[in-house]
Protein backbone atom coordinates (compact mmCIF):
# COMPACT_ATOMS: atom_id res chain seq x y z
CA UNK A 1 0.00 0.00 0.00
CA UNK A 2 1.51 3.46 -0.93
CA UNK A 3 1.92 5.04 1.80
CA UNK A 4 0.58 8.52 2.96
CA UNK A 5 2.70 11.91 2.79
CA UNK A 6 2.45 14.58 5.37
CA UNK A 7 4.81 17.76 4.33
CA UNK A 8 5.86 19.78 7.28
CA UNK A 9 6.97 23.11 8.32
CA UNK A 10 4.19 24.48 6.13
CA UNK A 11 4.78 28.60 5.74
CA UNK A 12 1.88 29.79 4.58
CA UNK A 13 -1.52 28.80 2.20
CA UNK A 14 0.82 28.81 -1.10
CA UNK A 15 3.00 25.84 0.46
CA UNK A 16 -0.05 23.90 2.13
CA UNK A 17 -1.82 24.13 -1.79
CA UNK A 18 1.47 22.94 -3.81
CA UNK A 19 2.18 19.95 -1.14
CA UNK A 20 -1.36 18.94 -1.71
CA UNK A 21 -1.32 19.20 -5.17
CA UNK A 22 1.56 17.26 -5.45
CA UNK A 23 -0.62 14.21 -3.28
CA UNK A 24 -0.22 15.40 0.37
CA UNK A 25 -2.28 13.76 2.49
CA UNK A 26 -1.28 15.83 5.46
CA UNK A 27 0.51 19.01 6.05
CA UNK A 28 2.11 20.33 9.30
CA UNK A 29 1.88 23.46 10.83
CA UNK A 30 5.25 24.07 13.67
CA UNK A 31 4.53 25.96 16.58
CA UNK A 32 6.62 27.49 18.73
CA UNK A 33 9.85 24.80 19.67
CA UNK A 34 13.22 25.34 21.33
CA UNK A 35 14.90 24.37 18.46
CA UNK A 36 14.41 23.07 14.97
CA UNK A 37 12.63 24.95 11.36
CA UNK A 38 9.52 25.75 10.45
CA UNK A 39 7.78 27.52 13.71
CA UNK A 40 5.12 29.70 12.40
CA UNK A 41 2.62 31.45 15.02
CA UNK A 42 -0.33 30.40 16.24
CA UNK A 43 -2.57 33.26 14.18
CA UNK A 44 -0.79 31.88 11.47
CA UNK A 45 -1.26 28.20 11.71
CA UNK A 46 -5.16 29.03 12.00
CA UNK A 47 -4.92 31.05 8.94
CA UNK A 48 -3.41 28.17 6.98
CA UNK A 49 -5.17 25.48 8.39
CA UNK A 50 -8.53 27.09 7.32
CA UNK A 51 -7.82 27.17 3.56
CA UNK A 52 -6.98 23.21 3.59
CA UNK A 53 -9.99 21.02 2.20
CA UNK A 54 -11.38 18.06 3.72
CA UNK A 55 -10.17 14.86 3.80
CA UNK A 56 -6.40 16.54 4.42
CA UNK A 57 -5.19 16.32 8.08
CA UNK A 58 -3.73 19.64 9.43
CA UNK A 59 -1.25 18.83 11.92
CA UNK A 60 -0.17 21.19 14.63
CA UNK A 61 2.59 20.65 16.19
CA UNK A 62 2.87 21.28 19.72
CA UNK A 63 5.80 21.58 22.00
CA UNK A 64 3.49 22.00 25.12
CA UNK A 65 3.69 19.06 27.54
CA UNK A 66 0.37 19.46 29.70
CA UNK A 67 -3.02 18.28 28.43
CA UNK A 68 -3.99 21.76 29.58
CA UNK A 69 -1.29 23.84 27.71
CA UNK A 70 -2.04 21.08 24.67
CA UNK A 71 -5.42 22.24 24.57
CA UNK A 72 -5.15 26.12 24.85
CA UNK A 73 -3.17 25.76 21.55
CA UNK A 74 -5.47 24.12 19.90
CA UNK A 75 -8.05 26.43 20.50
CA UNK A 76 -5.62 29.14 18.71
CA UNK A 77 -4.65 27.35 15.61
CA UNK A 78 -8.22 24.81 15.50
CA UNK A 79 -6.11 21.81 12.83
CA UNK A 80 -7.89 18.33 13.33
CA UNK A 81 -4.92 16.64 14.54
CA UNK A 82 -2.28 17.29 17.24
CA UNK A 83 1.21 16.19 16.70
CA UNK A 84 2.77 16.29 20.35
CA UNK A 85 6.15 16.44 20.05
CA UNK A 86 7.87 15.67 23.59
CA UNK A 87 6.75 13.89 26.11
CA UNK A 88 2.98 14.02 27.87
CA UNK A 89 3.22 15.34 31.28
CA UNK A 90 1.59 12.76 33.49
CA UNK A 91 0.08 10.18 30.10
CA UNK A 92 -2.72 12.91 30.56
CA UNK A 93 -4.00 11.87 26.72
CA UNK A 94 -7.31 11.02 28.39
CA UNK A 95 -7.93 14.79 29.30
CA UNK A 96 -7.17 16.27 25.83
CA UNK A 97 -9.50 13.56 24.54
CA UNK A 98 -12.56 14.46 26.93
CA UNK A 99 -11.37 18.27 25.78
CA UNK A 100 -11.59 17.92 22.23
CA UNK A 101 -13.30 14.36 21.10
CA UNK A 102 -12.74 15.03 17.48
CA UNK A 103 -9.22 15.68 17.17
CA UNK A 104 -6.89 13.03 16.20
CA UNK A 105 -4.01 12.73 18.58
CA UNK A 106 -0.29 11.56 17.11
CA UNK A 107 2.65 10.77 19.52
CA UNK A 108 6.35 11.94 18.35
CA UNK A 109 8.72 8.83 19.88
CA UNK A 110 12.41 10.37 19.06
CA UNK A 111 13.95 7.09 18.50
CA UNK A 112 17.40 6.42 20.42
CA UNK A 113 17.40 3.10 21.08
CA UNK A 114 16.24 -0.13 22.38
CA UNK A 115 13.67 1.71 25.16
CA UNK A 116 11.57 3.52 22.01
CA UNK A 117 10.16 0.36 20.75
CA UNK A 118 8.88 -0.25 24.51
CA UNK A 119 7.94 3.20 24.60
CA UNK A 120 5.86 2.99 21.34
CA UNK A 121 3.91 -0.18 22.44
CA UNK A 122 2.79 1.68 25.59
CA UNK A 123 1.90 5.19 24.55
CA UNK A 124 0.42 3.81 21.50
CA UNK A 125 -2.88 2.26 23.90
CA UNK A 126 -3.53 6.33 24.14
CA UNK A 127 -3.38 7.79 20.77
CA UNK A 128 -4.73 7.53 16.59
CA UNK A 129 -0.89 7.15 15.52
CA UNK A 130 2.79 6.99 16.38
CA UNK A 131 5.03 9.30 14.11
CA UNK A 132 9.09 7.99 14.81
CA UNK A 133 11.64 10.72 14.59
CA UNK A 134 15.07 11.68 14.96
CA UNK A 135 15.10 14.24 17.82
CA UNK A 136 17.07 13.95 21.43
CA UNK A 137 14.64 15.71 24.12
CA UNK A 138 17.29 14.83 26.57
CA UNK A 139 19.97 17.61 25.23
CA UNK A 140 20.04 21.07 27.50
CA UNK A 141 18.04 22.62 24.14
CA UNK A 142 15.92 20.08 22.96
CA UNK A 143 15.80 18.58 19.52
CA UNK A 144 11.93 18.01 18.84
CA UNK A 145 12.42 17.18 15.37
CA UNK A 146 13.56 18.98 11.85
CA UNK A 147 16.77 17.47 12.49
CA UNK A 148 16.98 15.87 8.88
CA UNK A 149 18.90 13.23 10.28
CA UNK A 150 18.01 9.25 9.59
CA UNK A 151 17.51 6.87 12.95
CA UNK A 152 17.85 3.09 13.33
CA UNK A 153 15.34 1.95 10.65
CA UNK A 154 15.42 -1.45 11.92
CA UNK A 155 14.15 0.01 15.33
CA UNK A 156 11.21 1.75 13.23
CA UNK A 157 10.55 -1.68 11.48
CA UNK A 158 10.09 -3.35 14.69
CA UNK A 159 7.83 -0.65 16.11
CA UNK A 160 5.47 -0.89 12.79
CA UNK A 161 5.04 -4.52 13.42
CA UNK A 162 4.42 -4.24 17.34
CA UNK A 163 2.48 -0.92 18.27
CA UNK A 164 -0.81 -1.87 17.09
CA UNK A 165 -1.35 1.92 15.47
CA UNK A 166 -0.33 3.12 12.33
CA UNK A 167 3.20 5.26 12.04
CA UNK A 168 4.50 7.48 10.76
CA UNK A 169 8.49 8.12 9.93
CA UNK A 170 9.98 11.07 9.95
CA UNK A 171 13.73 11.91 9.82
CA UNK A 172 16.05 12.38 7.19
CA UNK A 173 13.68 11.70 4.14
CA UNK A 174 14.52 12.72 0.69
CA UNK A 175 13.92 11.68 -3.07
CA UNK A 176 17.29 9.31 -2.91
CA UNK A 177 16.11 7.08 -0.12
CA UNK A 178 12.64 7.19 0.11
CA UNK A 179 12.23 3.93 -1.68
CA UNK A 180 14.39 2.31 0.61
CA UNK A 181 12.65 3.44 3.74
CA UNK A 182 9.58 2.18 2.49
CA UNK A 183 10.91 -1.28 1.38
CA UNK A 184 12.71 -1.02 5.25
CA UNK A 185 10.12 0.32 7.35
CA UNK A 186 6.94 -0.24 5.78
CA UNK A 187 5.13 2.53 7.63
CA UNK A 188 1.50 3.68 7.13
CA UNK A 189 3.11 7.58 6.23
CA UNK A 190 6.36 9.49 5.45
CA UNK A 191 7.17 12.94 6.96
CA UNK A 192 9.25 14.99 5.90
CA UNK A 193 10.48 18.94 6.02
CA UNK A 194 14.23 19.79 4.98
CA UNK A 195 14.08 17.15 2.23
CA UNK A 196 11.69 19.12 -0.22
CA UNK A 197 13.07 22.46 1.05
CA UNK A 198 15.78 24.66 -0.47
CA UNK A 199 16.86 27.57 2.00
CA UNK A 200 14.26 27.17 3.67
CA UNK A 201 11.41 27.10 1.17
CA UNK A 202 9.23 24.32 -0.25
CA UNK A 203 10.99 23.45 -3.51
CA UNK A 204 8.54 21.95 -5.58
CA UNK A 205 11.00 20.26 -8.09
CA UNK A 206 11.88 18.45 -4.72
CA UNK A 207 8.52 18.01 -3.77
CA UNK A 208 8.08 16.19 -7.57
CA UNK A 209 11.15 14.17 -7.44
CA UNK A 210 10.28 12.80 -3.89
CA UNK A 211 6.36 11.69 -5.02
CA UNK A 212 8.22 10.45 -7.65
CA UNK A 213 10.58 8.18 -5.47
CA UNK A 214 7.07 7.21 -3.81
CA UNK A 215 5.49 6.24 -6.68
CA UNK A 216 8.80 3.98 -8.54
Amino acid sequence: MRPRIKICCIANPQEAADAISFGASAIGLVGEMPSGPGPITDEEIYTIARTVPPPIATFLLTSQQTAEGIVAHHHRTKTNTIQIVDELIGREYSVIRDALPHVKLVQVIHVTGEASVDEAAEIAEHVDAILLDSGNPSLSIKELGGTGRRHDWGLSRRIVETCGKPVFLAGGLNAENVREAIDTVQPFGLDLCSGVRTAGKLDLRKLEAFFNGVNR
